[in-house]
């Protein structure tokens, strides 16, 4: 639920505001992300139809008054009037702006596909701003999506590893139990990769807790491996993930 009520407002934030917010750890960012850019390309669509149909009517409403009160040349034509109305329209700013918002939201949507959740770009420079003031570290983009988000290349590369991963089957995950307490592990091999699970993450599944100790990857058809070491104990937290597959995992021992 809180996916679906707060998560697409949350999704329009950067990424280091979104995880500071209290149960942000709870929500999914792939859907509450679809929502946002869905959400905010129609809102755009919505408002660029309104203030083209208040707009254009209004100044070709003007002009042909102008002209029955002869304030214009002789021989200005309603087509004319139209014509010009239709070109300060598509010329003002107000209309720019709609139009990136709807152009935002898509890419936003898009960016999902390569598990990317990004917030709109003016909150996105606000943070880059209030960082550089404040001198903040930068935090490290690639580690946390796999690769680098301000690079064109590294994007590309996301989308050629989105369209190889179309090859291989979705299947459910295998989880591989090793080791007695207190040094008892969990291997998760995955059919794709898994946002946000950067080692050292905290992982909780069912009851237990786990340290994300190391990433690696194999091959088809689970070529993406978390390795946790199993917590003696843990208390739920905002930065905790939680693993929760929706399909029954694979169990396997060793």
């Amino acid at each position: 639920m809180l996916t679906y009520l707060l998560g697409p407002i949350l999704a329009l934030l950067p990424k280091a505001w979104r995880e500071s917010m209290p149960d942000a750890g709870f929500v999914n960012w792939r859907i509450a992300t679809t929502l946002s850019g869905v959400g905010e390309s129609l809102i755009a669509l919505i408002a660029l139809m309104y203030w083209y149909s208040y707009s254009v009517t209004t100044w070709v409403s003007r002009g042909l008054d102008l002209a029955l009160d002869g304030k214009m040349p002789s021989g200005v034509t309603d087509h004319e009037i139209g014509f010009t109305a239709l070109l300060v329209f598509a010329m003002h700013p107000l209309t720019w702006l709609i139009a990136y918002a709807g152009v935002e939201g898509m890419v936003r949507f898009v960016g999902t596909f390569t598990e990317t959740y990004l917030g709109i770009f003016p909150l996105f420079v606000l943070e880059k701003i209030i960082r550089k003031v404040s001198g903040r570290s930068e935090p490290d983009l690639a580690k946390a999506a796999g690769y680098s988000q301000g690079h064109l290349s590294s994007y590309v590369g996301a989308i050629r590893e989105k369209a190889t991963l179309r090859k291989i089957a979705e299947v459910p995950d295998e989880l591989c139990f090793t080791g007695r307490p207190p040094d008892e592990f969990l291997e998760i091999r995955a059919c794709r990769r898994k946002a946000d699970w950067t080692p050292p993450r905290t992982v909780r599944y069912q009851d237990g807790f786990y340290r994300l100790e190391a990433y690696s990857e194999g091959s088809a058809p689970r070529p993406f491996r978390y390795t946790l070491r199993k917590l003696s104990a843990g208390v739920m937290g905002r930065t905790v993930l939680v693993y929760s597959p929706e399909e029954a995992p694979v169990l396997t021992k060793s």
